[in-house]
């Protein structure tokens, strides 16, 4: 695999799995983050990753980080927008504007404008790929999370929308959803979820697993071996689909 190749939030969690996974495979990596720490930490663990720092609500940041990706790499093969927060976990009335401000800004128009300035370097490539980062919440919905299920759900229409408007040019789109996934991220959900019920965070992981076919939370590294999947030659004829991954979930909670 010689591709090259963008992930945004890539210093930790899923990002960095999908990066892991790409380096091991041949591919050029370039990783854009909001933590430094994070980045610095993530070059010593995958030799030859390269890295900027970036926050994707912000214009300027995302523009800096795709003329410093495409330069580095010499172009760009495959795009994944995995950068995502999770906002606070409160029923709709309750639900601070501001918060609801900052889910949208990052999940959904900084999806958009990382991908607006990707596309002219994909249509480049002779094989373009987009992988966008959606959730099991972009299928089902979730209680409590008003802002996080609709832009997840925005996802879903935006990649396709670009399978439709890049087919022609040989780039593919699709969107990955992840139900819960181990690390950090869904221990605080968790948390969040057990301060809103008052119950304990043992009885909400209970509660979230309880959905699930199999009774453990999703490895992130079976999400990046997907993501290798989605771009490789094998996935040629696979376009504008939303692929779970969420251990059979059968709905949210």
């Amino acid at each position: 695999m010689n591709q090259r190749v963008l992930v945004t939030a890539g210093a930790s969690g899923i990002g960095r799995e999908i990066a892991r996974a790409f380096r091991a495979n041949g591919a050029k990596v370039f990783v854009g983050d909001i933590d430094a720490k994070g980045l610095e930490i993530l070059v010593q663990e995958i030799p030859g990753v390269m890295t900027v720092v970036c926050d994707v609500s912000k214009r300027d940041d995302v523009e800096h980080m795709m003329n410093a990706a495409v330069s580095a790499l010499g172009g760009l093969d495959v795009l994944v927008n995995n950068a995502g927060i999770s906002g606070p976990t409160a029923p709709v009335e309750e639900f601070d504007p501001d918060d609801w401000d900052k889910v949208v800004q990052v999940n959904l128009n900084g999806t958009f404008n990382v991908t607006r300035l990707a596309i002219p370097h994909l249509k480049k490539s002779p094989a373009g790929v987009i992988i966008n980062m959606s959730s099991l919440a972009g299928r089902l919905g979730y209680a409590n999370r008003s802002a996080y299920s609709a832009t997840k759900w925005g996802i879903i229409g935006f990649t396709k929308t670009l399978s439709i408007e890049l087919g022609a040019f040989g780039i593919r789109a699709n969107a990955i959803l992840p139900g819960a996934v181990e690390g950090p991220r869904i221990e605080r959900v968790l948390e969040g979820r057990a301060k809103l019920s008052g119950k304990s965070i043992e009885e909400e992981k209970k509660t979230a697993l309880s959905i699930q076919s199999f009774q453990r939370f999703v490895d992130p590294r079976d999400i990046a071996t997907l993501a290798l999947f989605l771009a490789s030659d094998a996935a040629k004829s696979i376009s504008g689909q939303m692929l779970p991954i969420d251990n059979d979930s059968q709905q949210a909670s």
